[in-house]
């Protein structure tokens, strides 16, 4: 897959230091570090290394910049993807998965962006406990089952429209741990039932977090700083149904990965969505949901100035996990109930893979991962420069195929 001609980094660097002026006393610090993140990403800017083939016939040679490694960044999410994807494929169970969505009303979507870090946590905590509780209800599945979710708080468009989406497998141990429950083959649970739980408990919680002095408000919510006032705003969300989607299970652990791939490490907008950028607009690709499949796909251009508005309003606080693990696949005891789970669905047993590579001598070249792209041979580091230095050696001139890769923002 080619590396797109037009990429969210160029935007930044042809108008972010306008938007940066304009905007100024209005942009958060979190912001401003991705911006300068995404516009130094693979350039000379962070350092690199030149490699080389090391077949003498072949001599190819390429400069590889340093990857900036933010989350918000299009480029630096296929390398993050992979690596978390490799880790789960060795979790998937022989069984169903269910891909359930929970979307925060567009009520409280300012009340979400003002305090991001409190009700993105309440948000991915209420949907979870939604889903653990039902599933282990007697009345329905009867079982303890695992969660992994996903919090994106886009739409198509850019727009802020929180919302988590989960990967919950088709069945669960049983409350003694003896046997594994399955789900019916393609149920998991009525989304009213689903919808009304997820409602109670999220106003819950917000009301909490308010009593605990844990929520700000500011500007046109200010006067939401009074709890009456506030449980009053809160009281018309009650009474109506809040959007909750379960799709029909996947069709194997393959299918799951796939699917995972495309959430897990998303960002705002892809690199590959981008069609045009000028002073008078950016033009993107985006799905609008209300028309049917064949029409869904349309282009829209935004100013330069709205596009990077849209784009930072979706920069999460420092050190908020946006993937998390409930109930079975919750971090402290995942790998005992994923072992005990495929016992009971007998499964073999993970094979751990003896570790074989030795760890390279420090006067070993370094090889790349990815062979020549000319003969396929082993490709040598021959140089690393610092930041902001240029390279000694150049690359071969004529442009070589780039490897395939996979883009999952």
């Amino acid at each position: 897959m080619s590396r797109p001609d037009l990429e969210v980094a160029d935007i930044f660097r042809d108008h972010g230091a306008s938007w940066r002026l304009a905007n100024e006393g209005h942009v958060s610090l979190d912001q401003m570090k991705v911006m300068t993140a995404i516009e130094r990403c693979r350039t000379a800017a962070l350092g690199g290394h030149v490699a080389r083939c090391e077949n003498g016939e072949c001599g190819h040679a390429v400069i590889g910049f340093n990857s900036c490694r933010n989350r918000h960044c299009p480029k630096c999410q296929g390398t993050a993807a992979r690596k978390w994807l490799a880790e789960r494929e060795a979790e998937l169970l022989p069984v169903g998965y269910f891909h359930v969505v929970y979307t925060l009303p567009a009520q409280l979507r300012d009340i979400a962006y003002q305090n991001k870090r409190v009700v993105y946590d309440l948000l991915m905590k209420a949907s979870a406990e939604t889903t653990l509780t039902i599933a282990a209800d007697p009345k329905r599945l009867g079982a303890k089952i695992g969660v992994t979710a996903v919090l994106h708080t886009w739409g198509s468009a850019m727009t802020h429209h929180p919302h988590v989406h989960m990967i919950v497998p088709g069945g669960g141990l049983s409350e003694d741990g003896a046997f594994w429950v399955s789900a019916r083959p393609r149920f998991l649970a009525r989304v009213e039932v689903l919808s009304r739980l997820f409602r109670g408990r999220m106003l819950a919680m917000l009301v909490e977090a308010h009593s605990e002095s844990r929520l700000r408000f500011s500007g046109h919510l200010a006067a939401l700083a009074d709890i009456k006032t506030f449980k009053r705003s809160l009281a018309p969300l009650r009474k109506i149904e809040w959007v909750v989607y379960c799709k029909p299970p996947f069709g194997g652990p393959e299918q799951v990965l796939r699917y995972l791939s495309r959430y897990t490490h998303r960002v705002a907008i892809s690199n590959r969505r981008l069609v045009t950028a000028d002073d008078g607009g950016i033009a993107f690709r985006w799905k609008d949901y209300r028309q049917d499949w064949s029409a869904r796909w349309k282009t829209m251009t935004l100013a330069p100035a709205e596009f990077i508005r849209r784009f930072l309003i979706h920069v999460l606080p420092p050190r908020f996990h946006r993937i998390r693990h409930y109930g079975l696949f919750a971090n402290g005891q995942r790998a005992a109930n994923i072992a005990k789970a495929r016992e009971l669905l007998a499964m073999p047993p993970t094979v751990t893979a003896a570790e074989t590579a030795k760890a390279a001598a420090p006067d070993e070249p370094r090889v790349l991962p990815c062979p020549c792209p000319r003969c396929g041979g082993r490709m040598i580091v021959i140089e690393v420069f610092a930041r902001g230095c240029q390279p000694k050696y150049q690359p071969t001139p004529v442009p070589a195929p780039a490897p395939i890769r996979i883009d999952t923002s």
